[in-house]
């Protein structure tokens, strides 16, 4: 792996958690240094595989590029999405009339 690609999957993995933070519309219950670190720790990732897959001479970048920020975007929604959700939306409620009561 070398510098340009480790370089290309940091400022991948920034952008996209930036990114991806602000596409997941509501109120988010991660901080925003966790989404810059896991959408540069995926980038990571997607280098790797990239990088184990595609043996080809040329050296492309488009496809480093694409396969980094697909990790980071599909690690980034997934965690924002996982941690949205509060312990009052995981379980039902025991009475059904309880959340009637309270939305009145």
């Amino acid at each position: 792996m070398t510098t340009s690609t480790l370089v290309g999957a940091l400022v991948v993995g920034l952008v996209v958690g930036g990114v991806g933070r602000l596409a997941v519309p509501g109120r988010k219950a991660v901080p925003v240094w966790l989404t810059l670190a896991l959408g540069v720790a995926a980038a990571l990732l997607g280098a790797i595989v990239t990088g184990l897959v595609d043996r080809r001479p040329d050296g492309s970048m488009l496809l480093p590029l694409l396969v980094q920020a697909g990790f980071a975007a599909v690690a980034v929604i997934l965690a924002v999405l996982a941690a949205g959700r509060s312990a009052a939306d995981r379980q039902a409620p025991s009475d059904p009339g309880a959340r009637r009561k309270e939305e009145v």
